[in-house]
């Protein structure tokens, strides 16, 4: 059954790229808040810390972490991307509005929080199935856990990191701070 995942994933990543498996995170493409298509092509370069994110979770307190990390690290090159996600006790109920407006509102959030997208089962964003096959969970587990899993992606667009709920965005930065250089 192990292949027939794995083959899965790879025929997702094939579709959202083209004719040939991802070979990065840069060959995806998303959606934004308001439907646009973002080529993920567009942070090549960058680090990207990228997180499920959900407004009515016990976590959800890490979106202030995850701001001040962007506040810190985004004129060196951090990008932090959220993506809800209603996978987990339907924590994400609200539109793609409601959301940026909470996320907005309630915690100052200026890095991009994308469209609704589900991260397991067979409705995965192809970009969270590449994620979570090259940065597998605790015993080789691929299926996220719960919100605000975290994911870091240096500047070649390797995934490097696979973070867990409870892993404070804060307890990150020297993380971030080594693979963005410099200072």
């Amino acid at each position: 059954m192990r292949w027939h995942r794995t083959w899965l994933v790879a025929l997702a990543a094939a579709g959202a790229c083209g004719a040939e498996q991802a070979r990065g995170v840069y060959d995806f493409t998303v959606k934004a808040a308001d439907g646009s298509d973002v080529s993920l092509r567009t942070y090549e370069g960058k680090v990207l810390l990228i997180v499920n994110v959900a407004s009515r979770c016990g976590y959800t307190k890490q979106y202030a972490g995850l701001e001040k990390l962007y506040a810190t690290y985004a004129d060196r090159g951090l990008v932090i991307l959220g993506f809800p996600c209603n996978q987990f006790g339907k924590q994400e109920p609200g539109s793609n509005e409601e959301i940026q407006t909470f996320c907005s509102v309630n915690y100052g959030v200026t890095f991009p929080v994308m469209a609704k997208i589900e991260v397991n089962g067979p409705g995965a964003d192809p970009l969270y199935g590449y994620l979570k096959a090259n940065a597998p969970g605790i015993l080789g587990s691929e299926a996220i856990k719960w919100n605000f899993t975290k994911f870091l992606v240096d500047r070649n667009g390797k995934v490097i990191g696979r973070y867990g709920s409870s892993k404070t965005p804060e307890s990150l930065a020297q993380t971030i701070a080594d693979l963005l250089g410099g200072k």
